[in-house]
């Protein structure tokens, strides 16, 4: 009996609509349409789309039931496994189902509703029933405990529910449910039974019964063969297998044949499960006995079975087989055989048809009695297959000639001949039977009776043989080219008269094939002694040999042939080849490989080759190309390392384990937890055990600790120190094993370091190898190196020592003389005396180079790290020698400048990456400057800074005018038409940069002027970083920047047509032009102003500058200066120069040109004076040059 029962909100049936016309609906008929217009969140009783049964969610019966009845009443608690129970709902409202009419739902989801009726309440009821039966209708509901622990539920929802954890399985309550909780299924569906293999006795019922219980796996890809799976069957071992992985087997066999040919290949390919070797193709699917193809699974039948009979024909038994088409080799024939006769014919047998030998036959054992061969006996063997075979009987028997008598057997006998009886044979009778040749000569005289017969036994006619050598039988000389009626002698009358011979050659062929050269002669020609041209086998050496009767047996020579072998591996190393010649010939005409090989040059060696398997050898000839598959096949399981993943045999030679997806089981021989990997064969290592252990190191100094657990050879990186074999040195090698030292393969007591042991006849020590006990050898001089230096100590010189037994030091004409250069130190030094000048002093000197200075500014933090370094060893009187690690070039030229200004001697030592600095103290070195390299960079800033203020605002006469504005940038006149500022910005980026490098920190911006010109404004920057890289940024240094760029800016301008001219200005905030070249200075009186700036120039301090001290040494200089001057002023003297209307611009511009040409003059004089306070920054410059 069907119900209803309340669906909560939120149910997760499909469909929808109201409820149509009571049971009158198509709810009840068991196959739900889904989907009206309206309808609640549940389905109603005229609406569905499920079929469930037995459950208590959304169900419909399987036959017609009457209405369903609509009871107000609790939800009653339904038995699992039981007879079904009415489970009743209360109705909520008045238009339930049952209700006639017509109507449209609740639209909240679901479609058009197919019942009639009025729906639409909150809170539907849906039919439900049971595969139990039907409930009875009288049967009164229970009613729930209201005292029962049982958690409460509503809406769905199970208030007394387990907490819900992430990962873990979700607990089901199998207690009584709530209302309104969803039961489970009343019956859970059973597991499959797991069927085991098949151990029927022959083999196609087991794999029948296999297929049917998908127990019978494929042997190429290991899945089940079913029954509904497309199979082939191989005609030899009856192995099945899917017919798509036959084919891809098959596919990729003839590929490899394909790609690997070779000789004595064979046809076809191999079979999946046996290897045999099988001709037919994998075609298509067809039954077992190949009548039907492509047929479906028919129910009630064998798999893969027509339902014919099979009919095969059977290779022992005329019948066919007569069972229904199947698996595997058909069964013995179980039908009466053919009646059969014995092999002599006398006897008749008729047998079951598998115990009749239709390929041999039977005997009856009686006595055979056919007659044999010789047609006179008969055969005397038991009934036997074949012919009788030859007689052996013994019988007596007679030569032809009749001289001997024997018994022979009867197969042995030749012919019977009749022969007369003339007297050789004892008996009676004229004619006798003769069977046999004797080895004996006839010897029967003939008519003549003076001669006999030559001729070998032969049967004996009765009349006598006339003479051969009758006159009338001889008619020719023994050679046979003259008849006797020719020659001149009488004729013959008898046999025995001699036969004439003539004086012609005998002329007759030898065995040898030479013609006979003695003259006529009777008888037998004398052997052959000609001489002949014999060649060996290979034909290529030939020589003379006396005649060999025909037996020639060419000679070998000691050629060896090198002609490769059709294998293509060896040669073929015969002495005399007879096929060499023919090889060269193949060669010559380039034929195929393996294409008409000589018979001497077939390769008859196994091949022996290990195949992939690495099991066997290839057991072929000898040939080309790599060897095919191993033909072997493998009867046993092949399992993975850990036994989990089995191949069931058979298996090609050489398949490799299966790859296991199991985890590895294999312990740590440490005891550490192993890390999770998959399984692996034996040959593959598990994963290093990466735990942290503490471990000795191998040389046993120190404990290692965090050591990974995987490495035991553990090294501390510290010298060994043990002492040597020669009790003086100690090995110098790093954390090794015991008995590894460096003298280890040593023969003697002396080890192979360097002697180190100081000389006597000086400080330096032994060079050479250990000479332990052996005093050093002082003989020869000493090869170390040392410094010579010139009185003062200020030059120096590196030399070898050359000290020896005999003498104490180097030469004493190797000692260098002072210079000017000492003489003028020596003289500042004394005035300092005489002065009483304090050399600790503080002053405002500076006692670095620029250089120094410069590349401190551009790495102060490391600089001021090697400087301490510096002054702490300069500080110890101890240290001789500094060295520091290898770094690079400029690093190293730093350190080479920073050591000339401390007073130090400095070197550069090793090849790169290697090279490195050392410094010495030699006797010219006082002490480290006092003031440090950043104090020295402050005061150079502060001079700076002082100079540009001296500059800026000068000590001038009341009546003086202000001295104009510096030039800030640079103005571009008359520019090409459409031109941009990217394209200046871009012409002139390398001539930017190559001056913001060159001078203070700078940047530049270009602008458009009303006037169409263009305006490249240099803008000073005065952060930190940049005053402390460069020089201060003032107006007189920005000028004299943007005087070097002019010239520069002008040629590219010029080559990339910008502009007509560049010329310098000043130019204010706001871009106004305030000053250009060319102006006229303020103050300026003409030709006077011209004079008066060409005769004086201003120091920075505010005082004239004295007048440079003109010397000797360096007065070709200055020479040079005013030469270049005088030449410049030739060339512009030389150029056209147009007639200036203008005088007084004219004059500004010859102001500007001979002002420059004057600083000129003026930087070359003070060069001069200060080119004795550069020599020694000049031989240190040379130092770093050939450093880098």
């Amino acid at each position: 009996m069907a119900e209803v029962t309340p669906q909560p909100q939120g149910s997760s049936s499909r469909g929808g609509g109201s409820g149509g016309r009571g049971w009158r609906g198509r709810g009840w008929r068991g196959r739900h349409r889904g989907g009206g217009r309206g309808g609640s969140t549940a389905n109603a009783s005229g609406s569905g789309n499920g079929n469930v049964e037995g459950s208590q969610t959304t169900t419909a019966t399987a036959q017609p039931l009457p209405p369903p009845v609509t009871v107000s009443t609790a939800v009653p608690q339904q038995p699992i496994g039981g007879t079904s129970q009415p489970v009743v709902s209360d109705a909520s409202s008045s238009h339930q189902e049952g209700q006639i009419g017509r109507g449209r739902g609740d639209r909240s989801r679901g479609g058009r509703g197919r019942g009639r009726g009025r729906g639409g309440a909150a809170q539907r009821s849906i039919v439900t029933s049971h595969r139990g039966g039907r409930g009875s209708p009288t049967s009164a509901p229970r009613q729930p405990d209201s005292s029962s622990s049982q958690p409460q539920v509503r809406h769905g929802f199970n208030l007394g529910a387990a907490e819900f954890v992430p990962g873990q399985p979700v607990s089901v309550t199998n207690s009584t449910q709530g209302p309104g909780q969803i039961r489970p299924p009343k019956f859970a569906p059973a597991p499959k039974p797991v069927m085991e293999k098949s151990i029927a006795e022959d083999l196609p019922t087991r794999i029948h019964e296999d297929i049917d219980n998908g127990q019978y796996e494929c042997v190429i890809c290991t899945s089940e063969v079913l029954r509904s799976s497309r199979v082939w069957s191989c005609s030899i071992c009856w192995t099945v297998a899917h017919l798509h992985c036959v084919k891809k087997w098959h596919k990729n066999q003839i590929k490899q044949k394909e790609e690997n040919q070779g000789p004595n290949q064979p046809d076809g390919w191999r079979c999946p499960g046996c290897n045999s070797n099988l001709l037919e193709d994998p075609a298509s699917y067809h039954c077992w006995c190949g009548k039907e193809f492509d047929l479906k699974p028919i129910p009630g039948l064998p798999p893969h079975t027509c339902g014919q009979t099979c009919s095969k024909p059977r290779a022992t038994c005329p019948h066919p087989c007569s069972l229904m088409c199947h698996a595997g080799p058909c069964p013995p024939c179980t039908l009466m055989g053919p009646t059969q006769t014995c092999f002599c014919g006398k006897n008749t047998v008729t047998k079951r048809c598998s115990e009749t030998d239709y390929t041999n036959g039977w005997s009856c054992q009686e006595v055979c009695g056919d007659y044999l061969p010789c047609g006179e006996h008969t055969c005397s063997q038991p009934c036997h297959p074949g012919l009788c075979g030859a007689c052996d009987v013994p019988m007596p028997s007679t030569c032809y000639c009749g001289k001997e008598r024997k018994e022979i057997p009867c197969n042995q006998r030749d012919d019977l001949l009749e022969s007369f009886n003339h007297g050789q044979v004892d008996d009676e009778e004229e004619w006798f039977e003769g069977s046999f040749q004797c080895s004996r000569t006839c010897g029967r005289k003939f008519d003549c009776g003076h001669h006999t017969c030559q001729k070998p036994c032969h049967p004996q006619d009765e009349e006598t043989s006339h003479c051969p050598f009758s006159p009338d039988m001889v008619l020719n000389c023994p050679c046979g080219k003259t008849p006797l009626a020719s020659l001149p002698v009488g004729p013959r009358t008898s046999c025995q008269d001699p036969v004439p011979r003539c004086d012609k050659p005998c002329d007759k062929i030898l065995a040898c094939g030479h013609h006979c050269l003695d003259k006529c002669h009777t008888g037998d020609c004398v052997p052959c002694f000609q001489s002949m041209d014999i060649s060996c086998r290979c034909g290529r050496v030939t020589s003379r040999s006396a005649c060999h009767l025909g037996h020639v047996e060419p000679p070998q020579c000691f050629r060896v042939c090198k002609a490769q072998l059709n294998c293509g591996r060896h040669e073929c190393g015969e002495r005399c080849c007879s096929g060499e010649k023919k090889a060269a010939e193949r060669r010559k005409q380039k034929r195929a490989v393996n294409e008409n090989y000589e018979s001497e040059h077939i390769c008859l060696q196994v091949c022996g080759r290990l195949l992939k398997c690495g099991k066997h050898t290839c057991q072929q000839l000898c040939h080309r190309g790599s060897c095919n598959a191993c033909p072997e096949a493998i009867f046993d399981e092949i399992s993975c390392s850990c036994g989990r993943t089995v191949l069931h045999p058979p298996q090609p030679c050489g398949t490799r384990p299966p790859e296991c997806r199991f985890d590895c089981r294999r312990a740590r021989p440490c005891g550490h937890p192993a890390v999770s990997h998959q399984c692996h064969p034996d040959d593959v290592a598990c994963p290093k055990c990466a735990f942290l252990v503490e471990r000795p190191c191998i040389c046993g100094k120190k404990i290692l600790k965090n050591q990974p657990c995987w490495f035991e050879d553990a090294r501390c990186g510290l010298p060994c120190g043990k002492k040597l074999k020669c009790g003086v040195h100690e090995c110098r090698k790093p954390c090794h094993k015991p008995g590894e030292c460096e003298d280890a393969e040593v023969v003697g007591s002396h080890c192979t370091q360097l002697c180190g042991r100081a000389r006597k006849s000086c400080d330096h020590t032994c060079v050479d190898e250990c000479h332990v006990p052996f005093p050093c050898n002082e003989d020869k001089p000493c090869q170390s190196m040392t410094f010579t230096t010139c009185p003062c100590q200020r030059q120096k010189k590196q030399i070898r020592c050359g000290a020896t037994r005999f003498n104490s030091g180097p030469d004493k004409h190797m000692t260098l003389k002072c210079d000017d250069d000492c003489l003028r130190l020596e003289r500042n030094q004394r005035l300092a005396d005489a002065l009483n000048i304090d050399p600790n002093h503080s002053d405002d000197h500076v006692p670095y180079a620029d250089k120094t200075l410069k590349m401190f500014r551009e790495n102060i933090a490391w600089a001021q790290s090697q400087e301490r370094e510096l002054r702490v060893f300069a500080a110890d009187p101890e240290l001789k020698r500094m060295r520091f690690k290898p770094m690079p070039n400029h690093q190293r030229a730093f350190l080479h400048s920073l050591a000339e200004d401390f007073g130090l001697d400095s070197e550069s030592q090793d090849p790169e990456p290697h090279r490195h600095v050392c410094l010495f103290k030699t006797p010219r070195f006082v002490s480290a400057p006092k003031k440090t390299l950043a104090q020295s960079l402050r005061l150079v800033k502060t001079a700076t800074a002082t100079a540009a203020a001296a500059a800026a605002k000068p000590a001038t006469p009341a009546n003086s005018q202000p001295s104009p504005q510096a030039f800030n940038a640079l103005l571009l006149t008359t520019p090409r038409f459409g031109l941009t500022i990217e394209e200046v910005d871009r012409a002139l980026a390398s001539d930017i940069a190559a001056a913001s490098r060159s001078g203070p920190a700078l940047s530049f911006t270009t602008s458009f002027l009303p006037s169409e010109d263009i305006v490249i404004k240099a803008i000073p920057n005065f952060t930190a970083a940049a005053i402390a890289t460069s020089m201060a940024p003032t107006p007189q240094a920005v000028e004299s920047v943007l005087k070097d760029l002019k010239s520069a800016v002008a040629r590219t301008s010029s080559k990339a047509g910008l502009a007509n001219g560049v010329v310098l200005c000043h130019a204010d905030s706001s871009l106004n032009i305030v000053r250009r070249e060319g102006d006229q200075a303020a103050g300026a009186d003409g030709w006077s102003a011209v004079a008066s700036k060409g005769t004086w120039r201003r120091a920075p301090s505010g005082k004239v500058a004295p007048p440079p001290v003109a010397s000797s040494s360096r007065a070709g200089g200055g020479f040079f200066a005013l030469r270049k001057l005088e030449l410049r002023k030739k060339k512009v003297e030389e150029e056209k120069v147009e007639v200036e209307e203008d005088w007084e611009a004219a004059a500004e511009k010859l102001e500007g040109g001979s002002s420059d040409k004057e600083n000129d003059v003026v930087s070359t004089s003070s060069e001069d004076a200060q080119q004795g306070h550069h020599d020694s920054e000049q031989e240190q410059s040379s130092l770093i040059a050939a450093d880098a």
